[in-house]
Parts: structure tokens; C-alpha cells; sequence
């Protein structure tokens, strides 16, 4: 007979939930150790941001061709449901060194805590953290010597993918509103963003015990938020045929009615499906998408 503890009290696409707390994720999280890339002469290593919560960062610093010459930075929040993935997965591994590479700028992948063991707004708050340790750099004489002695801080963009790119508005929002001392964010990228107006909402609520419903501003952004946007330029991606395109557009015609007095550009991959540049990083509206990323990091 089954026990009571073995009860699943909440199942959904993304994990189970048993009555004793037990969480089983419904795909594994694979994680790989940072490697520096022989052929481009990318260098790679783990930091860990705040030892109270464990939250760390994966540092990408492409191949040093002027030691004196400060490089753009990219903050990026890997996608995953707020529940799975990792910024040192193979997948997000592999995705950022190509960036970085092609883009020459340093790149600080976020490993935040994962819903939901870590309810909502961990994600959040872990990414702030992490945004906030990367300022304090600005002076050349934070924690990080490769941030103190390559980073450009006024030069910082703040990029992720599906709900990585919602937590990206959000910290976005904070910027705008609260300020990053030592830090200059001039723009964000945004990959397929999940926003709410999706099947996916209760779940999301699920992993947020403490939420203001349907209308939380983190879910659907309001318009007083978004003509906060601490950046002046922003480029969304859609795809076709991801479940997530009509909240996408949504977002971007918000946007540019909500005041803010940024630029926004907004690009879809016809006939792609949800995050397609991770599943298929080879074919060309991959390469397409990679390249247009690079391109806005490097445009003045």
C-alpha cells in the first residue's frame, strides 16, 4: 500500500511534488565543470557570489588580445522553468563560450537556487545578488580580479533565455528603479521571454507561494514597470511556433506604449520552435539569431 508521504500533491510538466517535500524533476540537470577552450583561447572558472546562499557564477573571459583594452560584459540568466537547468550544463556551457567568443565580451552566467526547493522569488533575488557583486567591481578593487582588471562596467547588458528572460525584466525594472552603483546596463536581451497569459501561469504561482495572482507584475508586467527599464535599447526574439509568442509580442508593443523612451527591436524565427538556438545551436537561423546578438553587444 502506498504511503501517505508518497502522495503527489503537485505534478506538472516540469517535476512532481510529493507530500513528504521530495521533489522528482522529470528531466535530469547535468552539470559540467568549467574548461578553458584551447582553440579560441577562451579561459573559464566558477565563483561563488554569496556563500550564505551558495548562489555562484560561471566567468567567461575571451582570448586578451590588449591587456589594457576593458571589455563589454554580459550578464546572463539561463531559461529552464524557474525549476531545471544550470548555468554550468553542457547546453548553457557550450552557448555562452560561443558568445563570448564572437561577441570579445566577459561573460557571467548566473547559477541561481531553482524552484521549487527554493520558492520564487529566490530566482529573483539570487540574480540581483549576483548583478550587484558584478558592480562592485567598478572601482577595480572588488573580489574578482579578472572583473577588476578586463570588465568595462559601463558597457554591461543583461541577456536570458525563456524564464531566464523574465527574470531578466525584472532585475531590469530594479535597475531602473533602484540604480547600480559602479555599473552602466545599456541593454537587454530577451530569448523567447515567458510572461504570463500561458498554460504554464499556475505553475508559476505554484512556485510562488507569496504572489499577487494573475496581475503579479513579475507574471505580466505593468506599464509603470516597463517605462522604468533601467537600459535604452532591447532585443526580443520569437519564435513561430513557440507557445510563447503571443505573450512575446505582447510584451514588446507594451513596451513601447508604456513611456519608456528606449529603443526596442523586436526579431521572430518563422517556423522555430522554443529555445531552437539551444536544441539546434548548427542550423543557420541559429547562427542567424547568434549573430544578431553580437551585433547589438557591439554596437556603441
Amino acid at each position: 500500500m502506498e504511503s501517505d508521504d508518497a502522495k503527489v500533491v503537485f505534478d506538472c510538466r516540469f517535476f512532481r511534488v510529493y507530500k513528504d517535500g521530495h521533489v522528482q524533476r522529470h528531466r535530469p540537470i547535468e552539470k559540467i565543470p568549467p574548461a578553458d577552450d584551447l582553440h579560441s583561447g577562451l579561459r573559464a572558472k566558477d565563483v561563488v557570489v554569496s556563500p550564505e546562499t551558495g548562489v555562484s557564477v560561471r566567468l567567461l573571459l575571451p582570448k586578451i588580445k590588449d591587456p589594457d583594452q576593458k571589455l563589454p560584459l554580459l550578464f546572463y540568466i539561463h531559461g529552464g522553468g524557474f525549476s531545471f537547468e544550470s548555468a554550468f550544463s553542457p547546453r548553457f556551457d557550450a552557448y555562452l563560450k560561443s558568445l563570448v567568443s564572437q561577441a570579445n565580451v566577459i561573460g557571467v552566467s548566473v547559477e541561481y537556487r531553482l524552484a521549487p526547493e527554493h520558492p520564487i522569488p529566490a530566482c529573483y533575488d539570487d540574480s540581483w545578488a549576483a548583478l550587484q557583486w558584478v558592480a562592485s567591481h567598478a572601482n577595480g578593487n572588488g573580489p574578482e580580479p579578472w572583473l577588476n582588471s578586463y570588465a568595462n562596467l559601463s558597457r554591461v547588458f543583461i541577456a536570458g533565455d525563456s524564464a531566464g528572460a523574465n527574470i531578466s525584466h525584472t532585475l531590469m525594472v530594479r535597475v531602473g528603479s533602484l540604480g547600480l552603483a559602479g555599473a552602466n546596463v545599456v541593454g537587454m536581451v530577451l530569448v523567447h521571454p515567458y510572461f504570463g497569459g500561458t498554460t504554464d501561469d499556475g505553475v508559476w504561482l505554484y512556485m510562488c507561494p507569496n504572489n499577487g495572482g494573475l496581475e503579479d507584475p513579475r507574471l505580466r508586467p505593468t506599464a509603470e514597470d516597463m517605462a522604468m527599464l533601467g537600459c535604452g535599447r532591447v532585443l526580443v526574439f520569437l519564435a513561430e511556433n513557440d507557445h510563447l509568442r503571443d505573450v512575446g509580442w505582447n510584451y514588446c508593443e507594451e513596451l513601447k506604449k508604456s513611456g519608456w523612451e528606449g529603443m526596442v527591436e523586436t526579431v521572430e524565427n518563422h517556423g522555430e520552435r522554443h529555445v531552437f538556438h539551444l536544441m539546434n545551436p548548427r542550423c543557420e537561423n541559429a547562427a542567424t539569431l547568434m549573430g544578431k546578438i553580437v551585433s547589438f553587444l557591439n554596437q556603441e
